[in-house]
């Protein structure tokens, strides 16, 4: 059955395809024959109960330069109506503008199936829903407080303190147990975001690696090892990290065990989690990424596999 899909994402001009997983997911859906609309967040409209977006057709193809073109012009559609699957996909920031988006696109899921739930995409920012599972992960502190926050230090020696909202790994710093820089850095931190921050004990074992775990439907599809530059903690591949292949310990292996049955009870189809050395850091819901590089080193199809569940989730609606 061929399917409407309309994908809320960033500009399709600017996806580098050859790691872009919503375009990975773009391709896969229009080899199953459906059909791609592509839009803004901010193209979202709300009228008499009803979801519009300015969107418009396109095809997209694996030619880096000339990846897309457009089957039309701009129009407004009904969410509702008009789309049988809305894919959100566009890339935090986590802010008002996306919480806002949340709400809209969950006015259209009693019409349109939309991916991930996008409540529970609001009801489970990356770095507030992984407090739910304290065991799994390195001890953690989200507070405003200097005291608080100099206090944890003294009890776990070296932090790593981070936006909680942030993403791609920027504004992650390293202060170890003597640097001086801690009350500046919280002062900063204050000034610049109303939200608190969040504190974490530093794992040295991240320069082995920071694994990006894909989960889609709650069941672990693959997993890479991101290595982080010479003189640097951040392991993100938009930091410099660099993705090499690796298989999952026992120890991951437990971990998405025990997150699985929720992740998909959530509606969270596609999902990524981030894991050092045996601890999870991060459970990432709103625009996970990573499965290209899955696909190139295990020779697997996760976005087959994301789209195997998305049409058995429509199908049951």
């Amino acid at each position: 059955m061929s399917l409407r899909i309309a994908v809320q994402m960033d500009p399709i001009e600017a996806v580098n395809i050859g790691g872009d997983s919503t375009f990975a997911l773009m391709l896969e859906a229009q080899r199953r024959g459906h059909s791609l609309h592509h839009y803004l967040a901010a193209a979202l409209s709300a009228e008499a109960g009803r979801v519009r977006a300015r969107a418009r057709p396109l095809t997209v193809k694996a030619e880096k330069g000339d990846h897309f073109a457009w089957d039309g012009d701009t129009a407004t559609i009904d969410l509702g109506h008009d789309a049988d699957v809305v894919l959100m996909r566009q890339d935090p920031p986590f802010d008002m503008g996306y919480i806002t988006a949340t709400h809209l696109l969950e006015m259209v899921q009693g019409e349109t199936l939309v991916v991930n739930d996008p409540a529970e995409v609001r009801n489970a920012p990356e770095k507030l829903f992984v407090l739910r599972f304290p065991d799994l992960m390195p001890p953690t502190l989200v507070t405003r407080s200097l005291e608080e926050a100099m206090a944890f230090r003294a009890r776990h020696g070296a932090i790593v303190v981070k936006p909680l909202y942030g993403n791609a790994g920027t504004a992650v710093f390293l202060i170890d147990k003597s640097d001086g820089n801690l009350p500046a850095l919280v002062e900063l931190f204050g000034t610049v975001w109303n939200e608190p921050f969040m504190v974490q004990a530093f794992i040295p074992r991240v320069s082995e690696g920071d694994k990006r775990i894909v989960l889609v439907d709650g069941e672990p599809a693959g997993a890479i090892n991101r290595l982080p530059k010479a003189g640097e903690i951040r392991s993100n591949l938009a930091a410099g990290g660099a993705a090499h292949p690796t298989d999952l310990t026992t120890r991951e292996a437990e971990i998405c065990a025990r997150l699985g049955p929720e992740l998909k009870a959530r509606g969270l189809v596609f999902v990524g989690i981030d894991v050092i050395a045996g601890n999870l850091t991060e459970i990432n819901v709103t625009s996970p990424t990573g499965i290209v590089a899955i696909d190139r080193f295990n020779g697997t199809d996760t976005p087959a596999r994301i789209w195997d569940a998305i049409e058995a989730r429509h199908a049951a609606r």
